[in-house]
């Protein structure tokens, strides 16, 4: 039997279950739609068009850097190769949210690929970015993060205030988060913090940026600050390169312009007007930036010019040190009916592990038989005798399974996420063709740290499991060892499973690992580009999204890459004020 179909449905309903339904009511903030004016399709474009500011990705980070360049005076462009979220009801409701995963359409909003890892992942085509295909949780950076990268602080405090004003919210905790939220505690993932966004010691309830009516709010929501008579932004528009230009007098290139296509693949240009405070600002996000340039001549000479690129800076550093937080899971039947919930509660170890948990697994009929066959299969397999689990316990898990997946799995997961990770690895060019994804090696594992904390991490995901505020939500009958060994058998990447893994947590971290969409670095600060995100080497050309980090912010970075737009954006309004008004005294 042909098994591809039930892989990429496997996987896609896992992980969008891992994030799945929670319904909330709309509380101050606006639950309707935005109605832009300036939103259209770049068939629409003009064949050759100027602005002061040319944003290419109208992401997490480049719709509040446009919002806040769009009030300084001058004129701003942002090129989304997406489509618009709100004509998608698998995006803006909440109860359609798996099908955002499983869409394979050659436009599809979360455009999946593989690592050359072998580990599923996904990453965004839409207007807002991640933020629009994402699980929604939302937590800030902690300050000791915002100490070392630079930041100014108030501005940071600002920022984040100001994303929070339209996108952030509090869930309600009902009786499986809190029963997992007892059980962190009871294990020691001290003190409890409630609900807070800021990044504690301890456990606590985190944001969402999905309402009480269960509407996606995403980072395009903030275009609503932008001043409408300053900014355009087109959908389907995928930049291919940007120009550079050698300015007489002057030893570094400057980029002056772009082109890009539109949906039907007409070629169209974008310029900078003449102004030497006006800039190009990629915000395509941790795959595509450095991708984007690598395509415009930026990067390893050697790697351009295998694709026949025309070097424009020799610039190796494009594309290295691209990491991506594993994450391993453990998914626990429930014997009660359980709520279908969000990540909401979340540990934060002083071991540099976060452990989450969500609830309410629901798969089509077929879907659920297939598992229910698979978990009988592993049961009976003797590879597995390790265990040494009694026969009598055994065959009470096989009749509980079965009685789980009758028609519904009722049942939660408890995932462990390392911080950092300390595991780099590199991009590199598939082909000419941006939209396609390009070569992405993440390196799991390969520091011992990352898999000391993933062990680390997995013990204390079974102590919770062990728990006993826990216990109500699992089968007594079920011991923690059947539990790894259902893990093994779920194709929920494409590597090799080894025996040893179910006996093994070292080896069960290397072999189950998965991705939760928080992958950076690509263009990162003091590499590519310099404490301002501006290029290294060329002029009028800055990078300013996650490509630029080194380690994830937070426990879930999309809450600091909105807050990063909004302030580089300000920085450089300052930046732009002080440049006139010095010209003014001159």
């Amino acid at each position: 039997m042909d098994f591809r179909w039930w892989r990429r449905s496997f996987f896609g309903a896992f992980l969008s279950w891992v994030f799945f339904f929670l319904r909330f009511s709309c509380s101050d903030k606006a639950c309707a739609a935005p109605e832009y004016t300036f939103v259209k399709e770049a068939t629409s474009a003009p064949p050759v068009i100027f602005y002061d500011y040319i944003i290419i990705g109208g992401g997490t980070a480049g719709c509040p850097l446009a919002a806040t360049l769009s009030h300084g005076g001058a004129t701003v462009l942002v090129l989304e190769r997406g489509g618009s979220p709100y004509t998608n009801p698998n995006i803006t409701n909440i109860g359609n949210f798996a099908s955002v995963l499983l869409d394979r359409s050659p436009t599809s909003p979360a455009q999946p690929f593989t690592s050359e890892d072998g580990v599923y992942n996904a990453r965004a085509r839409i207007l807002g970015g991640g933020s629009a295909v994402n699980a929604g949780f939302y937590t800030r950076a902690s300050t000791h993060y915002i100490k070392k990268v630079g930041w100014n602080q108030k501005m940071v405090k600002q920022a984040y205030e100001w994303v929070e004003q339209v996108v952030a919210f509090q869930p309600p905790l009902m009786e499986w988060e809190s029963a997992f939220r007892d059980g962190l505690l009871e294990v020691g993932v001290l003190p409890n913090n409630g609900f807070t966004y800021d990044h504690l010691y301890g456990t606590k309830i985190g944001g969402t940026i999905f309402d009480k009516e269960g509407h996606r709010h995403t980072a395009a929501d903030l275009l609503q600050y932008a001043n409408p008579r300053k900014i355009t932004v087109y959908l389907h528009a995928i930049v291919h390169k940007i120009l550079f230009r050698h300015i007489p007098g002057t030893a570094r290139p400057q980029a002056y312009g772009v082109i890009y296509k539109d949906a039907y693949g007409v070629r169209h240009l974008a310029y900078l007007k003449r102004n030497s405070k006006n800039e190009i600002i990629l915000t395509a996000g941790a795959i595509g930036s450095p991708q984007l340039l690598m395509l415009s001549g930026i990067g390893p000479g050697y790697h351009l010019r295998t694709h026949g690129i025309q070097v424009v800076v020799n610039q190796p550093l494009v594309g290295q040190g691209m990491a991506d937080n594993p994450m391993n899971v453990l998914l626990i039947p429930s014997p009660l009916p359980v709520e279908v919930s969000l990540v909401q509660v979340v540990g934060i170890t002083k071991f540099n592990t976060f452990i989450e948990g969500a609830s309410g697994l629901s798969f089509v009929y077929p879907l659920a038989r297939r598992l229910a066959k698979r978990f009988r299969l592993f049961l009976n397999q003797s590879d597995y005798e390790p265990f040494k689990v009694p026969p009598e316990d055994m065959a009470r898990a096989v009749d509980t399974v079965n009685a789980v997946v009758n028609r519904t799995l009722r049942a939660g997961i408890i995932l462990e996420k390392i911080t950092g990770p300390a595991s780099t690895g590199h991009l590199e060019l598939r082909n000419l063709n941006p939209d396609d994804t390009p070569f992405v090696t993440f390196n799991y594992f390969k520091e011992p740290e990352d898999l000391r904390k993933c062990i680390e991490g997995m013990r204390t995901v079974i102590s919770v499991v062990n728990s006993k505020a826990f216990s109500k939500f699992r089968y007594k009958n079920m011991p923690i060892e059947a539990l790894i060994n259902l893990m093994l058998t779920l194709p929920i990447n494409n590597r090799p499973r080894h025996a040893t893994a179910a006996i093994s947590l070292e080896q069960f971290c290397i072999d189950t690992v998965m991705s939760i969409w928080h992958y950076h670095g690509g263009c990162q600060v003091g590499r590519v580009v310099d404490k301002e995100y501006r290029v290294l080497g060329v002029d009028s050309l800055r990078v300013v999204d996650g490509s630029t980090f080194y380690r994830t912010p937070g426990t879930n970075p999309q809450a600091t890459v909105m807050m990063l737009g909004r302030y580089v954006g300000k920085r450089i309004l300052q930046e732009r004020y002080l440049s006139r008004r010095s010209k003014h005294k001159n």
